[in-house]
């Protein structure tokens, strides 16, 4: 039998399009600040991880007195979590 069609990914899709249609008819475009907000939250979801990489990396560092063996590491993980936060949060949007 075939599956339900409440189930059916291409017409869930379309259900979603047509619902972010309605609220743009309904809301409009959003304001020049709202999409500079939007920008800068953006921004610090990748950029807070890979600071907080950088911060904990240097502790590290310090502690084992290992150079920049932790830093650099964890910059990219910090980068590598930011792009993953940043890509779910846009496409929960």
């Amino acid at each position: 039998m075939s599956e339900p069609h409440h189930k059916d990914p291409l017409l869930e899709e379309v259900r979603r399009h047509q619902a972010r249609r309605k609220a743009w008819a309904r809301d409009g475009e959003p304001s020049v600040a709202r999409r500079l907000a939007q920008i800068g939250v953006l921004g610090w979801i990748i950029v807070a991880p890979m600071l907080g990489g950088i911060a904990l990396g240097r502790w590290l560092d310090a502690r084992l007195d290992t150079g920049l063996f932790w830093t650099a590491p964890l910059l990219m993980v910090g980068l590598g979590l930011g792009g993953w936060f940043a890509w779910r949060w846009m496409g929960s949007a």
